[in-house]
């Protein structure tokens, strides 16, 4: 089955109210573990790739990963930049072989952001390719994307409805509490749980609600979406890791955004942390070894294991592969 783009996907994700997630790959091993999770439980996926992943890998690299991946998996992929600085690498991407670009204009004024989203977009278009945009800021560190707290600002309702409209975008990413990177959030901000687990903010549904009035049936996007998952944390923390304080968000608060308008939730700083548990584990566990193989594959068969409970406890995707497939044949 060939790349697709993500129209077909949201339109089930929002009539289902389930969402698709975006997952960063950087490496063979990455797209392997999340390939193989979401075949097996038949579900849609997003294999995305940031800035910093093709400056990384190559971008040639990672769309040849990809391809591999749909030779050995019968499940509709699409393929998205994440969080495209400009129109040179959004096009870069779209001319070689992307399905989706996502144009982050959110650091820009209102009105910049919806001129540069436009160029973009008219692009896209003519080639085939769907637009993610963004209004309001995320806070946190990813790769290239550095916000700082007292930086960071809600979408607001009040000005989806015009940048949808101008712009011709097909998803629209929004901040109602979510952050990028595994430290999303300070301890002074959390309130500590029955178990003494720190309980970050809950999410601005309120937000959220009043853009789905403004934009019904519009595919709504969640980045900075990780949840820190604390049994990675405490892998690599009890094998030589030091990660106090990594926060993530409440996955029972991504699931009931993934019942609403929120069709795609990134995931990122998750798989970094279950990668490194699975070598820091081997590392400590087989000091004998320095076969790459052995070490990055314990890395690989954690990404899986994360990939499979993100897809049937977060996002509701199981299973959902044959009626987009469906849709596209």
């Amino acid at each position: 089955m060939p790349l697709v783009g993500t129209k077909e996907m949201f339109k089930k994700a929002h009539e289902g109210k389930y969402a698709i997630g975006a997952f960063n790959v950087n490496n063979m091993e990455i797209v392997q573990g999340i390939t193989e999770a979401a075949a097996e439980l038949n579900s849609p996926i997003i294999l995305q790739c940031s800035a910093g992943a093709r400056k990384y890998a190559k971008h040639a690299y990672l769309v040849h990963l990809v391809q591999a991946a749909l030779e050995v998996n019968d499940i509709p992929i699409a393929l998205h930049l994440d969080h495209g600085p400009d129109f040179e690498t959004c096009k870069s991407c779209i001319d070689g072989g992307f399905t989706s670009v996502m144009f982050d204009g959110s650091h820009y004024a209102f009105k910049e952001n919806i001129k540069r989203t436009q160029e973009v977009v008219a692009y896209a278009h003519e080639h085939g390719v769907v637009v993610e945009a963004e209004l309001g800021q995320l806070a946190g560190i990813e790769d290239d994307v550095k916000v700082a707290a007292h930086e960071a600002s809600y979408t607001q309702p009040e000005e989806v409805e015009e940048f949808v409209k101008e712009t011709g975008v097909d998803s629209l990413a929004i901040a109602i509490g979510t952050s990028h990177g595994a430290f999303k959030f300070k301890p002074e901000q959390c309130t500590r749980n029955a178990d003494g687990v720190l309980v970050p903010p809950d999410l601005r549904f309120d937000i959220l609600a009043e853009i789905e009035k403004k934009i019904p049936g519009f595919p709504i996007v969640l980045h900075g979406a990780s949840s820190v998952i604390p049994k990675y944390v405490k892998i690599i923390n009890e094998h030589g890791g030091k990660l106090a304080d990594a926060i993530g968000i409440p996955e029972d608060q991504l699931r009931k955004a993934a019942k609403s308008a929120v069709c795609k939730i990134n995931i990122d700083s998750d798989l970094r942390l279950a990668m490194t548990a699975g070598i820091r584990e081997h590392f400590d566990l087989h000091p004998e070894h320095f076969d790459p193989r052995q070490y990055i594959a314990d890395g690989r068969s954690y990404i899986k294991e994360l990939v499979e409970h993100k897809i049937k406890a977060v996002l509701g995707s199981d299973g959902r592969a044959p009626e987009i497939m469906a849709l596209i044949k």
